[in-house]
Protein backbone atom coordinates (compact mmCIF):
# COMPACT_ATOMS: atom_id res chain seq x y z
CA UNK A 1 0.00 0.00 0.00
CA UNK A 2 1.30 3.45 -0.86
CA UNK A 3 1.83 6.33 1.81
CA UNK A 4 0.51 9.41 1.71
CA UNK A 5 3.86 11.58 0.83
CA UNK A 6 4.31 9.22 -2.38
CA UNK A 7 0.75 9.74 -3.24
CA UNK A 8 0.53 13.86 -2.65
CA UNK A 9 4.10 13.75 -4.41
CA UNK A 10 2.64 12.10 -7.78
CA UNK A 11 -0.40 14.40 -7.76
CA UNK A 12 1.57 17.39 -7.08
CA UNK A 13 4.60 16.60 -10.01
CA UNK A 14 1.20 16.45 -12.31
CA UNK A 15 -0.15 19.03 -11.09
CA UNK A 16 3.10 21.18 -11.62
CA UNK A 17 3.65 19.64 -15.12
CA UNK A 18 -0.09 20.53 -16.84
CA UNK A 19 0.38 24.19 -14.94
CA UNK A 20 3.61 24.92 -16.38
CA UNK A 21 2.30 23.63 -19.95
CA UNK A 22 -0.78 25.86 -19.72
CA UNK A 23 1.71 28.28 -18.48
CA UNK A 24 4.27 28.01 -21.55
CA UNK A 25 0.99 28.84 -23.85
CA UNK A 26 1.10 32.65 -23.49
CA UNK A 27 4.18 32.86 -24.69
CA UNK A 28 2.60 30.56 -27.77
CA UNK A 29 -0.14 33.62 -28.82
CA UNK A 30 -0.02 35.05 -31.58
CA UNK A 31 -1.47 37.25 -34.63
CA UNK A 32 -2.94 34.00 -35.37
CA UNK A 33 -5.35 33.62 -32.24
CA UNK A 34 -6.63 36.97 -32.28
CA UNK A 35 -7.36 36.48 -36.19
CA UNK A 36 -9.46 33.46 -35.30
CA UNK A 37 -11.48 35.63 -32.56
CA UNK A 38 -12.16 38.14 -35.57
CA UNK A 39 -13.31 35.23 -37.22
CA UNK A 40 -15.62 33.93 -35.68
CA UNK A 41 -16.83 37.16 -34.14
CA UNK A 42 -17.32 38.12 -37.52
CA UNK A 43 -19.16 35.54 -38.81
CA UNK A 44 -22.85 34.98 -38.91
CA UNK A 45 -23.23 31.31 -38.28
CA UNK A 46 -22.41 28.96 -35.59
CA UNK A 47 -18.99 27.73 -34.10
CA UNK A 48 -18.56 23.75 -35.04
CA UNK A 49 -15.98 21.75 -32.77
CA UNK A 50 -14.82 18.97 -34.09
CA UNK A 51 -12.29 16.00 -32.63
CA UNK A 52 -11.75 12.41 -31.84
CA UNK A 53 -10.62 10.72 -28.64
CA UNK A 54 -10.15 12.69 -26.17
CA UNK A 55 -10.09 15.72 -28.14
CA UNK A 56 -13.49 15.11 -28.98
CA UNK A 57 -14.50 14.81 -24.98
CA UNK A 58 -12.28 18.81 -24.42
CA UNK A 59 -14.05 19.77 -27.81
CA UNK A 60 -17.49 18.97 -26.03
CA UNK A 61 -16.69 20.91 -23.32
CA UNK A 62 -15.53 23.83 -25.31
CA UNK A 63 -18.84 23.92 -27.12
CA UNK A 64 -20.20 23.69 -23.64
CA UNK A 65 -18.45 26.87 -22.55
CA UNK A 66 -19.48 28.79 -25.72
CA UNK A 67 -23.23 28.16 -25.50
CA UNK A 68 -23.30 29.61 -22.13
CA UNK A 69 -21.23 32.47 -22.84
CA UNK A 70 -23.26 33.94 -26.15
CA UNK A 71 -21.63 32.04 -28.78
CA UNK A 72 -23.57 29.82 -30.77
CA UNK A 73 -21.52 26.56 -30.79
CA UNK A 74 -22.61 22.62 -31.55
CA UNK A 75 -20.22 19.20 -31.16
CA UNK A 76 -19.52 17.25 -34.40
CA UNK A 77 -17.46 13.90 -33.99
CA UNK A 78 -14.79 14.03 -36.26
CA UNK A 79 -15.47 10.35 -37.24
CA UNK A 80 -19.11 10.81 -37.30
CA UNK A 81 -18.67 13.77 -39.66
CA UNK A 82 -17.32 11.62 -42.42
CA UNK A 83 -19.86 9.25 -42.43
CA UNK A 84 -22.94 11.41 -42.80
CA UNK A 85 -22.37 13.88 -39.68
CA UNK A 86 -21.32 16.49 -42.12
CA UNK A 87 -24.59 18.23 -42.95
CA UNK A 88 -24.07 19.37 -39.32
CA UNK A 89 -22.30 22.32 -40.86
CA UNK A 90 -24.30 25.03 -42.46
CA UNK A 91 -23.23 28.15 -44.54
CA UNK A 92 -21.34 30.75 -42.75
CA UNK A 93 -20.55 27.95 -40.03
CA UNK A 94 -16.47 28.35 -38.42
CA UNK A 95 -15.17 25.06 -37.66
CA UNK A 96 -12.77 24.59 -34.90
CA UNK A 97 -10.98 20.72 -35.05
CA UNK A 98 -9.01 19.99 -31.94
CA UNK A 99 -5.98 17.19 -32.52
CA UNK A 100 -2.78 17.03 -30.64
CA UNK A 101 -0.53 15.20 -33.52
CA UNK A 102 -2.71 17.01 -36.27
CA UNK A 103 -2.62 14.17 -38.29
CA UNK A 104 -4.90 11.54 -37.00
CA UNK A 105 -7.04 9.65 -39.76
CA UNK A 106 -10.57 10.76 -39.25
CA UNK A 107 -9.01 14.46 -39.10
CA UNK A 108 -7.33 14.19 -42.18
CA UNK A 109 -10.07 12.50 -43.88
CA UNK A 110 -12.72 15.83 -42.42
CA UNK A 111 -10.45 18.53 -43.65
CA UNK A 112 -10.66 18.35 -47.60
CA UNK A 113 -14.45 18.64 -46.67
CA UNK A 114 -14.24 21.88 -44.81
CA UNK A 115 -12.23 23.43 -47.12
CA UNK A 116 -13.76 22.58 -50.57
CA UNK A 117 -17.12 24.11 -48.97
CA UNK A 118 -15.14 27.31 -48.10
CA UNK A 119 -15.83 27.00 -43.95
CA UNK A 120 -13.11 28.92 -42.49
CA UNK A 121 -10.96 26.27 -40.36
CA UNK A 122 -9.40 27.09 -36.85
CA UNK A 123 -7.11 24.29 -36.33
CA UNK A 124 -5.87 23.60 -32.47
CA UNK A 125 -3.05 21.21 -32.48
CA UNK A 126 0.12 20.60 -31.13
CA UNK A 127 1.94 20.07 -33.89
CA UNK A 128 2.91 22.98 -36.22
CA UNK A 129 3.89 20.79 -38.89
CA UNK A 130 0.97 18.50 -38.83
CA UNK A 131 -2.12 18.53 -41.79
CA UNK A 132 -4.27 20.51 -39.56
CA UNK A 133 -2.03 22.98 -38.88
CA UNK A 134 -1.01 23.53 -43.06
CA UNK A 135 -4.45 23.22 -43.93
CA UNK A 136 -6.18 25.41 -41.24
CA UNK A 137 -6.91 29.16 -42.03
CA UNK A 138 -5.86 29.95 -38.52
CA UNK A 139 -3.94 27.66 -36.13
CA UNK A 140 -3.40 28.15 -32.06
CA UNK A 141 -0.38 26.22 -31.15
CA UNK A 142 -1.09 23.83 -27.94
CA UNK A 143 2.33 22.82 -27.81
CA UNK A 144 3.42 20.38 -24.91
CA UNK A 145 6.63 19.24 -24.18
CA UNK A 146 5.19 16.15 -21.98
CA UNK A 147 2.00 14.61 -20.99
CA UNK A 148 1.66 14.10 -17.69
CA UNK A 149 1.43 10.22 -17.47
CA UNK A 150 5.36 8.73 -16.63
CA UNK A 151 4.85 7.03 -20.14
CA UNK A 152 4.53 9.83 -22.08
CA UNK A 153 1.01 8.24 -23.55
CA UNK A 154 -2.27 9.23 -21.41
CA UNK A 155 -3.43 12.36 -23.04
CA UNK A 156 -3.21 14.34 -19.93
CA UNK A 157 -1.31 17.59 -20.58
CA UNK A 158 -1.94 17.76 -23.83
CA UNK A 159 -5.91 17.97 -22.58
CA UNK A 160 -4.97 20.36 -20.38
CA UNK A 161 -3.62 22.57 -22.95
CA UNK A 162 -6.42 22.79 -25.16
CA UNK A 163 -9.14 23.07 -22.84
CA UNK A 164 -7.20 26.48 -21.67
CA UNK A 165 -7.27 27.72 -25.04
CA UNK A 166 -10.73 26.86 -25.47
CA UNK A 167 -11.31 28.80 -22.49
CA UNK A 168 -9.48 31.82 -23.86
CA UNK A 169 -11.16 31.88 -26.96
CA UNK A 170 -14.56 31.89 -25.18
CA UNK A 171 -13.61 34.70 -22.61
CA UNK A 172 -12.32 36.96 -25.54
CA UNK A 173 -15.56 36.59 -27.51
CA UNK A 174 -17.70 37.04 -24.12
CA UNK A 175 -15.57 40.44 -23.62
CA UNK A 176 -15.62 41.63 -26.82
CA UNK A 177 -19.54 40.80 -26.94
CA UNK A 178 -20.11 43.27 -23.76
CA UNK A 179 -21.70 39.60 -22.41
CA UNK A 180 -23.33 40.83 -19.23
CA UNK A 181 -24.02 38.76 -15.83
CA UNK A 182 -27.79 39.16 -17.21
CA UNK A 183 -27.25 37.91 -20.88
CA UNK A 184 -25.08 35.13 -18.52
CA UNK A 185 -28.68 34.08 -16.33
CA UNK A 186 -30.35 34.02 -19.79
CA UNK A 187 -28.70 30.87 -19.96
CA UNK A 188 -28.02 29.60 -16.48
CA UNK A 189 -31.73 29.91 -15.20
CA UNK A 190 -31.40 26.77 -13.28
CA UNK A 191 -29.33 26.02 -9.90
CA UNK A 192 -27.82 28.04 -7.59
CA UNK A 193 -25.28 29.96 -10.45
CA UNK A 194 -28.50 31.54 -12.54
CA UNK A 195 -30.29 32.44 -9.19
CA UNK A 196 -27.28 34.36 -7.84
CA UNK A 197 -27.99 36.57 -10.87
CA UNK A 198 -31.98 36.60 -11.78
CA UNK A 199 -33.85 35.88 -8.39
CA UNK A 200 -35.01 38.78 -6.28
CA UNK A 201 -36.83 39.13 -3.10
CA UNK A 202 -39.99 39.89 -4.63
CA UNK A 203 -39.83 35.80 -6.49
CA UNK A 204 -39.50 34.87 -2.27
CA UNK A 205 -41.70 36.96 -0.36
CA UNK A 206 -44.50 35.67 -3.08
CA UNK A 207 -44.74 32.01 -1.96
CA UNK A 208 -44.39 33.25 2.53
CA UNK A 209 -47.09 34.34 4.26
CA UNK A 210 -46.99 38.43 5.52
CA UNK A 211 -47.42 38.32 8.92
CA UNK A 212 -48.70 41.75 10.51
CA UNK A 213 -50.56 43.04 13.76
CA UNK A 214 -51.28 46.55 14.91
CA UNK A 215 -49.05 48.01 17.08
CA UNK A 216 -52.08 47.69 19.98
CA UNK A 217 -52.23 44.46 19.94
CA UNK A 218 -51.90 42.04 22.60
CA UNK A 219 -48.57 40.15 22.80
CA UNK A 220 -50.75 36.83 22.99
CA UNK A 221 -51.91 37.23 19.65
CA UNK A 222 -48.71 38.78 18.61
CA UNK A 223 -47.18 35.25 19.30
CA UNK A 224 -50.00 33.58 17.84
CA UNK A 225 -49.34 35.97 14.33
CA UNK A 226 -45.70 34.79 14.51
CA UNK A 227 -46.54 31.07 15.28
CA UNK A 228 -48.99 31.16 12.68
CA UNK A 229 -46.79 32.38 9.79
CA UNK A 230 -44.01 30.57 10.60
CA UNK A 231 -40.76 32.89 9.42
CA UNK A 232 -40.13 34.06 13.48
CA UNK A 233 -41.20 37.24 12.98
CA UNK A 234 -44.22 40.20 12.22
CA UNK A 235 -44.21 43.13 11.09
CA UNK A 236 -45.76 45.97 13.14
CA UNK A 237 -48.25 48.96 11.82
CA UNK A 238 -49.74 51.85 13.07
CA UNK A 239 -52.37 53.23 10.65
CA UNK A 240 -51.41 50.97 7.89
CA UNK A 241 -47.58 51.60 8.22
CA UNK A 242 -44.93 49.49 9.67
CA UNK A 243 -43.64 50.97 12.17
CA UNK A 244 -41.69 48.23 13.83
CA UNK A 245 -40.85 44.45 13.99
CA UNK A 246 -41.39 41.59 16.68
CA UNK A 247 -39.11 38.73 16.35
CA UNK A 248 -38.77 35.19 18.36
CA UNK A 249 -35.83 37.01 19.87
CA UNK A 250 -38.21 39.76 21.20
CA UNK A 251 -40.46 37.25 22.51
CA UNK A 252 -37.90 35.46 24.79
CA UNK A 253 -36.59 38.98 25.89
CA UNK A 254 -39.53 39.56 26.41
CA UNK A 255 -40.39 36.74 28.86
CA UNK A 256 -37.12 37.18 30.56
CA UNK A 257 -37.51 40.48 31.16
CA UNK A 258 -41.66 40.20 32.40
CA UNK A 259 -43.31 38.21 34.94
CA UNK A 260 -47.19 39.25 33.92
CA UNK A 261 -47.85 39.91 30.00
CA UNK A 262 -50.87 39.91 30.00
CA UNK A 263 -51.22 44.08 29.55
CA UNK A 264 -48.66 44.41 26.96
CA UNK A 265 -48.83 44.87 23.77
CA UNK A 266 -46.66 44.51 20.35
CA UNK A 267 -46.19 48.42 21.24
CA UNK A 268 -44.10 47.07 24.35
CA UNK A 269 -41.93 44.74 22.75
CA UNK A 270 -41.02 45.95 18.96
CA UNK A 271 -38.22 47.04 17.70
CA UNK A 272 -38.30 50.32 16.08
CA UNK A 273 -36.75 51.22 12.39
CA UNK A 274 -36.51 47.66 11.01
CA UNK A 275 -34.09 46.48 8.45
CA UNK A 276 -35.92 46.28 5.42
CA UNK A 277 -34.94 45.95 1.30
CA UNK A 278 -37.04 46.34 -1.83
CA UNK A 279 -38.61 43.57 -3.55
CA UNK A 280 -36.76 44.26 -6.82
CA UNK A 281 -33.64 43.87 -5.32
CA UNK A 282 -31.27 40.47 -6.20
CA UNK A 283 -32.33 37.61 -3.26
CA UNK A 284 -27.74 37.96 -3.00
CA UNK A 285 -28.26 41.04 -2.15
CA UNK A 286 -30.40 40.45 1.02
CA UNK A 287 -28.46 37.81 2.14
CA UNK A 288 -25.67 40.02 1.74
CA UNK A 289 -27.55 42.45 3.79
CA UNK A 290 -28.72 39.67 6.42
CA UNK A 291 -25.14 38.04 6.90
CA UNK A 292 -23.98 41.79 7.39
CA UNK A 293 -26.07 42.52 10.04
CA UNK A 294 -25.79 39.35 11.65
CA UNK A 295 -29.99 38.61 11.25
CA UNK A 296 -32.42 36.30 9.90
CA UNK A 297 -35.12 38.10 8.67
CA UNK A 298 -35.70 41.39 6.15
CA UNK A 299 -39.28 43.48 5.78
CA UNK A 300 -39.51 43.40 2.22
CA UNK A 301 -41.33 46.66 0.54
CA UNK A 302 -42.77 47.69 -2.97
CA UNK A 303 -42.15 51.33 -3.00
CA UNK A 304 -43.52 52.22 0.35
CA UNK A 305 -46.12 49.30 0.47
CA UNK A 306 -44.95 46.21 2.96
CA UNK A 307 -44.64 43.31 0.93
CA UNK A 308 -44.06 40.46 3.49
CA UNK A 309 -40.64 38.72 4.42
CA UNK A 310 -37.68 37.39 3.29
CA UNK A 311 -35.79 34.80 5.57
CA UNK A 312 -32.50 33.39 5.49
CA UNK A 313 -33.94 30.06 5.64
CA UNK A 314 -35.70 30.76 2.27
CA UNK A 315 -32.45 31.86 0.23
CA UNK A 316 -30.69 28.46 2.12
CA UNK A 317 -33.49 26.49 0.04
CA UNK A 318 -33.15 28.01 -3.25
CA UNK A 319 -29.69 27.25 -2.68
CA UNK A 320 -27.87 31.02 -2.85
CA UNK A 321 -26.04 30.29 0.69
Amino acid sequence: MSDTKSILSIAKRTLEIESKAVANLIGLLDDQFANAVQCILESHGRVIVSGVGKSAIIASKIVATLNSTGTPAIFMHAADAIHGDLGTIQQNDVVICLSKSGNTPEIKALLPLIKIANHKLIGITGNMDSILAKQADFVLNTYVEKEACPNNLAPTTSTSAQMAMGDALAICLLELKGFSSSDFAKYHPGGALGKKLYLRVADIVVNNQKPEVDINTKVKDVIIEISEKMLGVTAVLDQGKVVGIVTDGDVRRMLSKYDNISGLTARDIMTSNPKTIDVDTLAIKALKLLQEKSISQLLAFDGETYAGVVHIHNLINEGIL
